[in-house]
């Protein structure tokens, strides 16, 4: 074999994983029977503790590969230094993927993309009814937003593994990527005109739904090219983005 089919081998697999970072968090993710796991990193300057002795105990059980670090070394792996506590996990998400490898192949597509979504159930929520739903992939910012966790996965109902993600460092960048390649984006207002139910999609539709409390970003509503509105009643003035996105998923 090549070294560069090697290389893309190689990084077709890394693609795929994601880290995790924090006590809790890596033991339970380490205990969870349905999530695939490449390594556990550890930080060589970490004291003993009952904890660790367990993640240890869990990792060698699983035949999981156990990398010690130094300090830098680890905080350099989990990019959070002030929050790792010595630990970091590394696991696979089958369905993690760019948004150059999605375009490349999807002709026909809807997605949710996510701008701001702090609360991690609300997340795995959302995951749980596009995997359910009529969403081909769910765009997630790296930073900024709620990201992939023991919790997620549990609010998931372990939907995480079937559902494509796409990851990405700069959200509006992505969106104007998708834009080139002929998507329309959404965002949803209670003062838009049209219903979401009366609008007539095209074959490449990404909406966006914001942060629970200020909503879509002026940065990316700047960006987008259509508003849509989900009628209430009653006076009630908005849903829960999660139940926003349920309702989309099933359009």
């Amino acid at each position: 074999m090549k070294d560069s089919d090697q290389y893309l081998i190689k990084k077709a697999f890394f693609d795929k994983v994601l880290t995790i970072y924090g006590r809790n968090a890596v033991c339970e993710a380490l205990e969870n029977e349905s999530i695939a796991i490449h390594k556990l990193h550890l930080s060589s300057s970490n004291k003993p503790s009952y904890e660790l002795d367990k993640m240890v105990s869990i990792a060698a059980k699983k035949g999981v590969e156990i990398a010690y670090h130094d300090k830098q070394a680890l905080s350099r792996i989990s990019k959070n230094a002030k929050q790792d506590q010595g630990v970091a996990l590394d696991i696979i998400l089958e369905y993690l993927g760019n948004e150059t490898h999605f375009l490349s192949t999807h002709q026909k597509y809807r997605i949710i993309a996510l701008d701001g979504i702090t609360n991690p159930q609300n997340l795995g929520m959302i995951i749980r009814s596009c995997a359910a739903g009529n969403i081909d992939a769910i765009l997630l910012p790296a930073k900024g937003a709620a990201q992939i966790s023991p919790l997620v996965i549990k609010a998931s109902a372990g939907t995480l593994f079937k559902m494509p993600i796409i990851q990405t460092s700069n959200l509006k960048k992505t969106l104007e990527h998708f834009k080139t390649h002929g998507a329309m984006l959404y965002t949803l207002s209670p003062y838009a005109g049209k219903s979401y139910k009366d609008e007539e999609y095209g074959h490449k539709t990404v909406f966006i739904l914001g942060n629970e409390s200020e909503g879509v970003s002026c940065t990316i509503e700047s960006i987008c090219d259509e508003s849509i509105s989900i009628p209430m009643q009653r006076g009630v003035e908005s849903l829960n983005v999660a139940v926003t996105a349920s309702l989309l998923a099933f359009l």
